[in-house]
């Protein structure tokens, strides 16, 4: 009974929080979703009204986002946030993880330099965004460090420029998505294989293959577009890329840090002892202790950078295309276009985004949990 007791006292102690989640969260979400399949917004005269008279048009708005002419724009954001989250992982933990093993050696006076690395990890990405506008001005900042030793000063015009690189055609991004796929999945298929689980190793390599060759044809039955829209990497990210890797880098290094001090004296004593050299300690003892560390890293770091607002809003300011990215474009169609469908439908499609980052991991998290 005393059992029973205390259950209900925690189930009444946690129903206040649990009612407020479910209306501010998840009931603000449905709402979202129900939103985004009507047509608020495209007739001016209902999408300010106090009682606005809503038609549904099912999945008409996601549609429009990945093959109307008139949302090239979106799908360069999307575009532009593969890059941006692809250069942030590696540029922080690459640095993170560089900066780690450096302070791992015992340095003298390591807590200054630990609170140094730290620091613009306590920063807002407002501030930090302030901060990196003033040094990637075209007339000042790192533009004029070169006339300090005497050369001339460059003419970089960072966060304007509209350059882009490595462009492809949106019209076959079925069959690039289709290899990609197909190799991700040739990779477990060698781990199953390698782990003694044959029959799973040869149905994922039987479906990589599949998928492979389907995406090599170019995805016949699957085209977005009927005709070609090129999309690239903006070069106008790379300051924005600088700024956040700047940000978030001692947040890596903390992370790997904790790892290294965790990683036993007697291990190591013992890989050298069996002649590994400091590189082949690092390479096949230390590292791979540490991939757990580097799996939440990279949880972390990639649900911020798809969801990235503010640090871009403060260098590059809400007009300038080139470093758009779709949370900035759900703000401007949905608080300036007033086109609240449309930007619900953004909203979706960053849940969605997030979500295929952050679910996999807690599944993962939770089955480990259980097993113990």
């Amino acid at each position: 009974m005393k059992l029973h007791g205390d259950r209900v006292t925690a189930f009444l102690m946690l129903l206040p929080s649990l009612i407020l989640l479910a209306i501010f969260v998840y009931g603000f979400i449905g709402r979202t979703a129900y939103v985004s399949t009507t047509d608020w917004g495209s007739n001016p005269a209902q999408a300010l009204a106090l009682e606005p008279q809503l038609e549904p048009v099912g999945a008409a708005n996601y549609v429009g986002l990945f093959t109307s002419r008139f949302n090239a724009r979106f799908r360069q954001d999307l575009v532009n946030t593969f890059f941006f989250t692809l250069f942030f992982l590696v540029g922080c933990l690459g640095l993170g993880l560089g900066l780690a093993i450096l302070l791992d050696q015992r340095v003298r006076g390591e807590a200054v330099f630990r609170t140094i690395f730290l620091f613009p990890f306590a920063l807002a990405f407002i501030v930090t965004g302030t901060i990196w506008r003033w040094m990637l001005q075209p007339q000042g900042g790192l533009n004029v460090l070169p006339t300090l030793v005497g050369l001339p000063k460059l003419e970089l015009p960072w966060l304007t420029t509209r350059q882009q690189v490595w462009r492809f055609d949106w019209r076959h991004l079925p069959a690039y998505l289709a290899v990609i796929v197909a190799l991700v999945l040739l990779i477990f298929a060698w781990r199953a294989w390698r782990n003694q689980r044959r029959g799973r190793g040869v149905t994922l390599g039987v479906l990589a293959l599949a998928l492979g060759v389907w995406g090599a044809f170019g995805a016949p039955g699957l085209t977005f577009l009927p005709y070609s829209e090129l999309h690239g990497f903006n070069v106008a990210f790379i300051g924005i890329v600088l700024a956040a890797v700047w940000q978030m880098s001692g947040y890596t290094m903390a992370l790997y840090l904790a790892g290294l001090r965790g990683v036993p004296e007697e291990l190591r004593e013992a890989a050298r002892s069996d002649g590994a050299s400091e590189w082949q300690l690092y390479r096949h003892v230390i590292l791979p202790l540490l991939g757990p560390i580097t799996l939440s890293a990279m949880i972390i770091l990639g649900h911020i950078s798809l969801k990235i607002f503010d640090l871009i809003w403060a260098m590059a300011g809400s007009d300038n295309a080139v470093t758009d990215v779709p949370a900035l474009l759900m703000y401007l169609r949905t608080f300036r276009g007033n086109q609240f469908a449309e930007g619900a439908a953004i909203a979706m499609v960053l849940l969605v985004m997030v979500a295929a980052v952050i679910v996999p991991y807690l599944w993962t998290s939770l089955r480990s949990e259980v097993r113990r």
